[in-house]
């Protein structure tokens, strides 16, 4: 049998905004309710169709695919319209939805008023070199402790906190809408399950106090930017008792004045001379481990050119293996020449032939070729 249209199940057109399928949907929900029907196997099949239409349409990416492929959309997953249980279960969040509360209740309950803390996001910056190396740093974070004079339970040591009467210590109470039976956060405890007659004095009721705390935190050798660490439990602590949350420790790695990293590998950048670059020559080059290492320039390099110091990078997170060191050539051009050296490379000019400038001379060459080609 045909699934029926869901726009004409909820009596809307196609064009209908969520105003107009929320109100639809209502208006139905409760002339099928099985409330409002008991014993009625019509009405039952009827509040399950309109309850799987409205789930559907309401949700935009979900009624795209309906409009462009119908049933046919869900056919093939599990979150299409047959996968919906066929009980009442699978609508409670649309009646969440409608009315803003649970009809369940249960999930939302807190037991005995404990809840887990926050986490706590604290920003670290290091240097290279730390990143290299690794250390152990020392943080003060001001956070929420336990407070030791209740610990934790929020009231005056000698007594305790005692059941919510509003509520029974579910955190929750039950009012009727209409034939709707709803759940809301109780008004009285505000959803703990149980009030406080006699407050502690240290932390008027709470069950922690704001206080600042010195932490160790280990930073292991090759820890790249932007890499979160978490210390579990260190975060703020949880009311009247509740598990602490989590503190996460976001790195950020400072500029260097010669090296920039990729990865596990560094990049460091050298200037030379123009007749080093042309005639060879050799220079040091101090790397992160304290080193020195000997780099030698062929002859004829040419500006941009890499060389590979192997291993001379920084350290893989939580290995023995090291990145490379690429050192980055740039030839610097002669300023503020004498007359005698301007004379020398007047002469050296005079004596130079496209032999000595393969790749100027070819740029040109090849230049002059392609726009003769477009004057033909």
């Amino acid at each position: 049998m045909a699934k029926p249209d869901f726009y004409e199940t909820l009596g809307v057109s196609r064009s209908a905004d969520e105003k107009e399928l929320k109100s639809a949907f209502r208006k139905l929900a409760m002339k099928y309710h099985p409330d409002r029907n008991p014993g009625d196997a019509e009405a039952e099949r009827k509040f399950k169709e309109i309850g799987e239409a409205y789930e559907f349409l309401k949700d935009p990416q979900k009624r795209a695919a309906y409009d462009r492929f119908g049933h046919a959309a869900f056919e093939q997953g599990g979150g299409g319209p047959g996968g919906m249980g066929g009980g009442m279960g699978g609508f409670s969040d649309i009646f969440e939805d409608i009315f803003g509360e649970m009809m369940g209740g249960g999930r939302s309950r807190r037991s005995g008023g404990r809840e887990r803390g926050a986490d706590l996001r604290y920003n670290m910056e290091i240097s290279l070199e730390e990143s290299f190396s690794g250390k152990t740093a020392q943080i003060r974070v001001p956070t929420s402790i336990t407070c030791d004079e209740c610990s934790g339970s929020g009231a005056r040591p000698g007594s305790k906190p005692t059941t919510c009467a509003t509520c029974g210590g579910n955190g929750r109470v039950r009012a009727a809408q209409g034939f709707f039976s709803i759940e809301r956060t109780c008004p009285t405890c505000h959803g703990r399950g149980q009030t406080i007659s006699d407050p502690c004095p240290k932390c008027a009721g709470q069950g922690r106090v704001v206080e600042e705390r010195s932490l160790s935190v280990n930073i292991p050798a090759g820890i790249e930017d932007g890499t979160r660490i978490r210390l579990a439990g260190e975060g703020e602590a949880g009311l009247r008792g509740g598990p602490s949350g989590d503190l996460y420790i976001f790195l950020s790695v400072k500029p260097h004045a010669f090296f920039q990293r990729e990865g596990a590998d560094l990049f460091c950048t050298v200037p030379i001379s123009m007749t080093t670059a042309a005639l060879g020559g050799k220079f040091e080059i101090s790397t992160m481990d304290g080193t020195k290492s000997r780099v030698t320039v062929p002859e004829g390099t040419q500006q941009g050119r890499e060389m590979r110091l192997r291993g001379k990078g920084m350290p893989l997170l939580r290995s023995s293996q090291f990145g490379d060191l690429y050192v980055r050539i740039a030839i610097e051009t002669p300023q503020n020449l004498t007359k005698r050296q301007r004379e020398l490379l007047t002469e050296f000019q005079a004596l130079s032939s496209n032999e000595n400038n393969p790749e100027s001379a070819g740029f040109f060459s090849r230049m002059k070729g392609f726009f003769d080609t477009l004057t033909d």
